[in-house]
């Protein structure tokens, strides 16, 4: 024992640096593993909670939402965490090598202040990130309208929240440039039909056979998980002396609008075909006179 204690203080003399340095770098390791599994298994549960028998009360909108923020607030967790253990045990090997981490800071801190002006959009993208997660005013997953992008959300971070759109372009949005949220994954979504019917045709039996048409689809297995409540006609939307324009709306799940509005409208026109109700036509007759005569 004598003999190792021996052996082990003559090595510290000599290593004692590498092996503290060694020493930090593996606790980081550890550390960020150890937080990075604490995260994965708080959303896991989380998830696993949401999708439980018992939480089928709660409703399946609201279950969706929180298994979205969870998953959210797990990515931005990680990357603090990571950039945390970085940092600090960046400082720690700099002061076992000798440096003054003490003036670096202090001198970071008046470089930072120098840079601040320069600096102003990318301290907005990170606060406005900020807000965006804890006011869960998106996630990954939904369906969004950014004004700059429109599409699906894939990734919300600090600084970028990127989007992929509907021709599968992935748009990189700063945070602080988003000004306006359209979110389609909140709730419920809504499918807003105008039919224009042409003005000579029968109103009260175009409205039947468009709400015939339109209530067909809920006893479709495909469609009924996705439908919240029956469709109702609004009335005429539109009227010209060319048209009718008859309002049919479709409360719906979140996201699947428009899978839904494309079946309504296949639905409605082979409705309208059969009872032979024809549709507005855009075109203007024009009449001519020729010898006298008035030709169309």
């Amino acid at each position: 024992m004598n003999g190792f204690l021996t052996w082990w203080g003559a090595v510290w003399d000599v290593w004692h640096t590498p092996i503290r340095i060694i020493a930090i770098i593996t606790g980081a390791v550890i550390a960020r593993s150890l937080l990075l599994l604490s995260v994965r298994r708080v959303v896991r549960g989380v998830i696993a909670g949401m999708n439980g028998k018992a939480a089928v009360a709660s409703g399946l909108v609201a279950n969706a939402r929180v298994v979205q923020r969870s998953r959210t607030l797990g990515s931005v967790l990680s990357n603090f965490f990571t950039w945390t253990v970085v940092l600090v045990a960046l400082s720690s090997v700099l002061s076992e090598l000798g440096v003054a981490v003490g003036a670096l800071v202090a001198g970071a801190g008046i470089l930072g202040a120098a840079l601040g002006f320069g600096a102003q959009s990318l301290v907005r993208d990170l606060i406005s990130g900020i807000f965006i997660v804890f006011e869960d005013q998106y996630g990954v997953g939904d369906s969004v309208d950014l004004g700059q992008a429109t599409g699906v959300v894939e990734s919300v971070g600090l600084r970028v929240t990127q989007v992929r759109d509907v021709s599968g372009v992935l748009w990189y949005v700063r945070n602080g440039e988003v000004v306006r949220v359209g979110n389609q994954s909140q709730g419920w979504s809504r499918v807003v039909l105008d039919i224009p019917i042409d003005y000579s045709a029968p109103v009260e039996k175009a409205r039947e056979v468009i709400l015939k048409a339109a209530l067909s689809i809920s006893v479709d297995k495909t469609f009924t998980k996705e439908l919240m409540g029956e469709p109702e006609i609004w009335g005429i939307e539109l009227l010209s002396g060319e048209q009718v324009v008859l309002r049919l709306v479709q409360q719906v799940g979140p996201s699947h609008a428009d899978e839904v509005a494309r079946e309504l409208r296949a639905r409605i026109k082979t409705a309208l075909d059969k009872n032979k109700i024809a549709l507005a036509t855009t075109k203007t007759p024009i009449h001519v006179e020729v010898s006298g005569k008035t030709v169309k």
